[in-house]
């Protein structure tokens, strides 16, 4: 696989995954531990998405898709300061901003023609399919690991001790 071909790649992956996260990161009633964990990945992988976007050119030349790349990535910065500063409002707007953004570039990329995406749909759908389903399983898998997280325990040597000590002392 040629660098490029690894970059675009990595690029579309990476792009889905946000997807895939974005509306459960929205839609979510509460804001805790899973919500900054997922805000997190998500915040990573937008800021991914869009950087590697500079080396993604058609002829040589920058289209308004990198333009809409240097505006996320302000507005994604600002929405992780504001999430920071506690500034809810701020938080919530930059970020479901950034999703419709992308979700934007998503639909451009995938239907106008002479572009990568819509090419391989036409030519191997089946690998499409499965790398899609790929995305979703693992994000399905990150939030189930994270909410099975907080009610796992794994007991460690001192809370074994500690269990014990109880033990013998009894109620």
């Amino acid at each position: 696989m040629e660098p490029w071909d690894v970059l675009l790649v990595s690029h579309v992956i990476a792009a889905l995954f946000v997807l895939a996260i974005g509306p459960l990161q929205i839609f979510r009633r509460r804001r805790d531990r899973i919500h900054r964990t997922i805000g997190y990945l998500w915040v990573s992988a937008m800021y991914y998405v869009c950087f590697s976007s500079f080396w993604i050119v058609s002829d040589g030349h920058f289209s308004w898709l990198h333009g809409l790349s240097a505006f996320t990535i302000v507005t994604v910065t600002l929405g992780l300061v504001s999430a920071i500063r506690r500034n809810i409002r701020s938080h919530l707007g930059n970020m479901v901003g950034s999703y419709i953004g992308i979700a934007v570039a998503f639909v451009f990329a995938v239907t106008v023609p002479g572009r990568a995406i819509p090419e391989l749909l036409a030519d191997d759908p089946s690998s499409v399919a499965y790398v899609c389903g790929l995305v979703v399983l693992s994000t399905v898998v990150i939030f189930v690991s994270l909410k099975r997280g907080g009610r796992v325990r794994v007991a460690t040597r001192s809370t074994q001790a500690v269990e014990a000590a109880a033990a013998r002392t009894g109620p």
